[in-house]
């Protein structure tokens, strides 16, 4: 779906109530039990927790009012804090609060008083109802300190934002004075670009639809930036031909690994073939093959020549041998294990400036390029670049902090500038491209940040290359991304967010898979 502005999302409300007859007030209803719902799902051991809703004046205070309601409902008894006097609501707001007081739910007008909100302990369950998407100008006064009394919790404690986080710019992502730091935020029918621009105030990023049609969010947003789930991917939900055989659905060839570094193309090649190609070759050292043949025995080897310390060296370029190797196969992936060792970095520079099929370039392919990035726009042919944010820094030539301060203008920028597909890992990864567009993704999380896991979704993308082809390359690799972040969902499910591995991830692609596909309306 696409990414909306403020004001693209009030000209969505409104149509939604003028054109498609619902009524703003069921919005409102519809909002604040998406949020109420969202909570007993994530939230362990609510009925043991102090649970506390603050609201402010505005709609987005009336959203919090219908949260409250939603939970007292399911058997929890919230105490709600509203920030400005009764008379000071109006229309919707006005009307939920009147509802909260019907519920005789808990309610405690605060007027400034010092000491009037008590501390936020461990146990503490803070639902932020302050500030919505509209507000404008600097969070002074009263709600100021009460966004810092928030941000002063002890850990333990749980924020959920309404929208987005009180004090947080919709547009921008700038704060307004002070913001609101989340641990999760439900947002409504479509993300706002703060909630996208890589930072973490917004925590994890929650998008519920509450009534306004599909169709309504492309026609009014006029932005290049869209958000990754499962309707954007649709037509990669299709069944197999019966006739179908392993030559329908493409050879990825991988390039990767060297002496101490075999895993990485264990890990880049297995998450290809379980990811649906319908053959994987891995070209490696020759000291290294006998460990990847040995490790899935699906997966095909070409040995190529090392250097004294195993990685490839530029002897695997003579005589058209690389080449060779090359033919027949639909997607290229380079760089997982490769080594910065100056002849390997030599060998990769010269197949990325000769590259005949779509490649996608990792770890030490991109290392091949720190200093010389301008050097990734003089070839010819599609290419897809996977930084993390420490490579991107290197290939840009700023710190760390300025990528992930700027990251879908830095993504963009580079796009263009190499044309090349930029794919910047991290917390909502980017897929950009040079056209201007790009995907926010809104899988993965934490646990992920392991060693191996960008070697699987290199393995992932070109898998996914070679079955789709590149006529909408940019929805094919957001999709990869996707479904990398969704199988590490499954796999944080599983086996928690410390334990988790890269392996873990491979052997969840067929629940995430199945879980795509049901989302998709495929039994």
């Amino acid at each position: 779906m696409k990414i909306l502005s403020a004001a693209e999302m009030r000209e969505v409300d409104r149509l939604t109530t003028a054109r498609f007859r619902i009524p703003s007030l069921t919005l409102m209803e519809n909002a604040g039990k998406s949020v109420a719902e969202f909570i007993r799902s994530r939230v362990p051991d609510l009925r043991g927790r102090r649970i506390v809703v603050l609201c402010g004046k505005g709609n987005n205070g009336g959203d919090g009012f219908v949260v409250a309601r939603h939970l007292l409902k399911m058997g929890v008894r919230p105490t709600v804090y509203l920030f400005a006097g009764p008379r000071d609501l109006k229309g919707d707001a006005a009307k939920n609060l009147a509802h909260w007081k019907r519920a005789k739910g808990k309610l405690h007008l605060d007027h400034g008083e010092k000491g009037s909100l008590a501390p936020f302990d461990s146990n503490c369950l803070i639902i932020d109802a302050l500030l919505g998407t509209g507000t404008r100008g600097t969070v002074e006064g009263r709600l100021r300190d009460v966004i810092s009394a928030v941000n002063a919790r002890q850990p333990g404690s749980i924020v959920v934002s309404v929208d987005i986080p009180s004090g947080l710019h919709a547009d921008t992502g700038e704060l307004q004075g002070v913001a609101i730091t989340a641990d999760y935020t439900v947002t409504f029918t479509a993300p706002k670009p703060a909630l996208t621009s890589g930072g973490d105030l917004a925590g994890t990023v929650v998008v519920r639809d509450i009534g306004s049609p599909a169709e309504l969010i492309e026609d009014v947003g006029k932005g290049h930036s869209r958000w990754s789930e499962p309707r954007e991917f649709a037509r990669f939900a299709l069944p197999r031909r019966p006739a179908g055989n392993k030559g329908d659905y493409g050879h990825a060839l991988v390039v990767a690994g060297s002496v101490g570094k075999s895993g990485a193309a264990v890990l880049a090649s297995s998450a290809a073939l379980r990811a649906g190609a319908g053959l994987v070759t891995v070209a490696t050292p020759e000291p290294v093959l006998p460990i990847v043949s040995a490790h899935t025995p699906e997966i095909m080897t070409e040995p190529l020549p090392a250097t004294e310390v195993g990685s490839i060296s530029t002897r695997s370029l003579a005589d058209g041998r690389f080449e060779s190797v090359v033919k027949g196969k639909r997607a290229l992936a380079v760089g997982p294990g490769l080594t910065t060792q100056e002849d390997t970095q030599k060998f990769i520079r010269a197949i990325v400036a000769n590259r005949s099929v779509p490649m996608i370039l990792d770890a030490d392919g991109l290392n091949a390029f720190a200093s010389r990035a301008i050097e990734l726009s003089r070839s010819e042919g599609r290419l897809a670049i996977t930084p993390h944010p420490g490579e991107m820094a290197r290939l840009v030539g700023c710190s760390i902090g300025d990528i992930q301060n700027r990251r879908v203008e830095v993504a963009l920028k580079s796009a263009a500038a190499w044309n090349a597909h930029v794919i910047l890992k991290g917390h909502e990864t980017v897929i950009a491209s040079p056209d201007g567009s790009a995907y926010i993704n809104s899988t993965g999380n934490p646990g992920m940040a392991t060693g191996g896991t960008g070697d699987v979704l290199t393995g992932i993308l070109a898998s996914l290359t070679a079955q789709f082809g590149t006529d909408d390359w940019p929805r094919v690799l957001a999709f990869g991304v996707y479904l990398h972040g969704l199988a590490g969902d499954i796999a944080w499910a599983a086996n928690g967010e410390a334990p988790l591995l890269a392996s873990d991830l491979i052997h969840a692609l067929p629940a995430a898979y199945r879980q795509f596909y049901s989302e998709c309306g495929r039994g």
